[in-house]
């Protein structure tokens, strides 16, 4: 699983005109989910601890102008987008392959659960793409402000 965190001072996703998920102030995570990514990743070590550190991240100013404040502090929103083009490979050529995304069917599954997962522990609105949808993705990267989460980093 790869989770790119932009910090946001708002967005939005649209799908063919409609507004389907909009937040204030928090996060704009990117979702991908790899071949080597599995039914088993929900619940797992690696799954808790990406979406602990992806909420836990102290990536808001404080009163002294310094990163030191999570998701958590401020009350932040979360808004989560699935992306399989996270495991774009652009080793060969000039366009680039897939093939190590995960199945469009377990990443769908993978993705609902983590909406879930974070759901149960964000401290405010979580709101979301539709996953396999032609989004536009419309938001402020506040500072800018992005960090990358790979569950590879943290077997």
């Amino acid at each position: 699983m790869r989770l790119v965190i932009q910090r946001t001072s708002g967005g939005k996703v649209e799908v063919d005109g409609t507004t389907v998920g909009e937040i204030g102030p928090g996060i704009m995570v990117l979702a991908g989910f790899g071949k080597n990514d599995t039914e088993k990743l929900p619940g797992s070590k690696v799954w808790n601890t990406l979406i602990d550190k992806m909420i836990g991240l102290r990536i808001f100013e404080d009163e002294e102008g310094r990163m030191n404040r999570s998701l958590a502090d401020i009350g932040g929103d979360v808004l989560l987008v699935s992306q399989f083009t996270l495991y774009a490979s652009c080793k060969k050529g000039r366009r680039p392959s897939f093939t190590g995304a995960a199945a469009p069917q377990l990443a769908n599954d993978l993705f609902d659960r983590l909406v879930a997962d974070v759901s149960e522990k964000s401290p405010a609105k979580v709101a979301t793409g539709q996953f396999g949808a032609m989004m536009n993705v419309d938001f402020v990267n506040w500072g800018p402000v992005t960090i990358i989460l790979d569950s590879e980093d943290f077997i």
